[in-house]
């Protein structure tokens, strides 16, 4: 190795490392912009040559912030509340019922609150920050969103040429190039479509029965849900199950029926029948690799790494296949 080329490789990863300095404390609005338009742009390559390259990309945000962006700050807000509640041992659940329920049944004595408190007040510290961040995780939410919305803009108008442009940076053979982006097409977009929004659909039709049913912290039971809903089979289960036996416990036997016979029916016919066609066809993922995404993203990167945390795993999984498939050609 010569000495320009020492040089133009040490300005390279010096100049790498300071523009990951500069943009880490808004990494997660970054990457939630890029999965975002990755989501949004079959439906801009539809609008574009109708509308023009400009307008399809401002209509698309609204549209998205009228009905995604908007509801998840809204439950964001109410799940923040709700954890503080929990935390605070501020809880609807009737704990001294079922504690003494459970006392009765197996002569063993549990402290349901205290372990709902430490739940609580883990799941704050996991996904808020300690409360006196809240001001200052505001402020840059606030800036975050404004760099998502226009991040995501660019990203629409010039995603093709970027990806063109990253093509031709990076030295694999032309072949090999289009195997891994391929690769990394089809599991992104299975794990996006499938796995995720399996989750969040079955997550969120669970929370509805949780909530007509007469659950109290609907919305923390039901983020809960979604989380665990990655698990197929057993995931939403592991939330309506107890939550319908707690019901039961407590002396509200209907709604406690109603909510096993709509979880049975109704919650586990999504994971059945969805999870199968959308996934399966796309993601070839261990649905247990998807969930140590899910939780080291929630760890790493906030309520983001929900979305983001399996999605790079399943970027590292295309890459490794593709290597493996192309070895032979680099």
């Amino acid at each position: 190795m010569n000495q320009q080329r020492a040089f133009v490789l040490l300005a390279i990863a010096l100049s790498a490392l300071v523009s990951l300095w500069i943009v880490l404390p808004f990494l997660q609005y970054v990457l939630a912009a890029v999965i975002l338009a990755y989501v949004l742009f079959p439906l801009h390559a539809r609008l574009a040559p109708r509308i023009g390259d400009r307008a399809s990309p401002v209509l698309l945000i609204v549209l998205t912030l009228v009905a995604v962006i908007l509801p998840l700050v809204y439950v964001g807000t109410v799940l923040y509340r709700d954890l503080l509640e929990l935390a605070q041992g501020e809880t609807a659940l009737d704990a001294e019922t079922l504690e003494a329920r459970i006392e009765e049944s197996t002569g063993q004595t549990v402290d349901i609150q205290s372990a709902l408190v430490d739940v609580g007040e883990a799941l704050v510290e996991v996904l808020f920050g300690s409360v006196t961040q809240v001001v200052g995780m505001t402020f840059t939410a606030t800036l975050g969103l404004a760099l998502t919305l226009f991040l995501v803009y660019y990203t629409l108008r010039d995603g093709p040429a970027f990806v063109d442009w990253a093509a031709d940076v990076i030295p694999l053979p032309p072949e090999v190039t289009a195997d891994l982006f391929d690769q990394v097409h089809r599991t992104t977009w299975g794990v996006v479509i499938g796995h995720i929004s399996v989750a969040v659909i079955q997550g969120l039709v669970g929370g509805v029965g949780l909530y007509v049913a007469g659950v109290p912290n609907v919305v923390f039971w039901t983020f809960v849900m979604i989380v665990l809903a990655l698990l197929p089979l057993i995931g939403a289960f592991m939330i309506w199950g107890p939550a319908a036996l707690y019901l039961v416990a407590v002396d509200q036997v209907v709604p406690g029926v109603a909510l096993a016979l709509y979880g049975i029916v109704v919650v586990s016919m999504i994971d059945n029948y969805a999870r199968p066609i959308v996934i399966d066809r796309e993601a070839h993922l261990n649905p247990g690799v998807i969930l140590v995404g899910v939780f080291g993203g929630v760890y790493t990167l906030g309520f983001t790494g929900l979305f983001i945390g399996p999605i790079v795993i399943g970027v590292l999984a295309a890459t490794l296949a593709t290597f493996r498939e192309d070895y032979d050609r680099l």
